[in-house]
């Protein structure tokens, strides 16, 4: 009780504008300005004038931080769009999805369960899984996967290729065509109905 009524005598209004468009402006004793429109929006000024907030009618609210980032909170959508005086973006979403906007174009978005998916400016984008599989398309389509057991898999129009760890390649060409190569120096081939038609040791 003791702290609502410092509260209350802090936040007690020294001068009270009406102008003529119906908005009031209020002046407290503690030099805050705030300033109500007729639609119900309340512009706060903090005593330095290097904070602003604003509580728009709808529910969203804005802020100007002394940093010069912006604030924004959507209502509806519960959403926050922070905006950084660098040009950075960060939109964070009610289900914790993060997504930053970098002023180069990059677009990195972090999921729930901790995925993040990197968007580049040149088109390419790579995703990152909790369990340690990263995988990476290339601007034309190529696709790089590693896994975290060290596997590694290329996708192109040409062919799909794996890479295991101990120096095993198996192919697979568009056309159906398999090779497998292994680290001892054996190549396999087979044609598209998977018949051998070389094995070489």
């Amino acid at each position: 009780v003791l702290h609502q009524e410092r509260r209350k005598s802090e936040e007690e209004v020294q001068e009270k504008i009406e102008y003529r468009d119906g908005k009031v402006e209020e002046v407290l004793t503690d030099g805050r300005r705030i300033i109500t429109f007729r639609n119900g929006t309340k512009k706060e000024i903090s005593v330095d004038k290097k904070m602003t907030t604003i509580r728009f009618f709808n529910g969203d609210i804005k802020k100007i931080m002394p940093d010069q980032r912006v604030i924004y909170y959507y209502a509806d959508a519960q959403t926050t769009h922070t905006a950084y005086p660098d040009g950075l973006e960060v939109l964070l979403f009610p289900n914790n999805q993060i997504e930053k906007h970098y002023p180069d174009g990059t677009q990195e978005i972090v999921f729930p369960d901790q995925t993040v998916k990197c968007l580049y400016s040149d088109g390419s984008k790579e995703t990152f899984f909790p369990d340690g599989t990263a995988v990476k398309v290339e601007k034309n389509g190529d696709k790089i996967v590693v896994f975290s057991n060290g596997q590694k898999e290329v996708h192109t129009a040409q062919f799909k290729r794996r890479e295991y760890p101990d120096g095993t390649v198996k192919t697979v060409y568009c056309n159906g065509r398999q090779e497998t190569k292994s680290p001892n120096g054996r190549v396999q081939i087979k044609d598209e109905d998977s018949h051998v038609i070389l094995d070489k040791k």
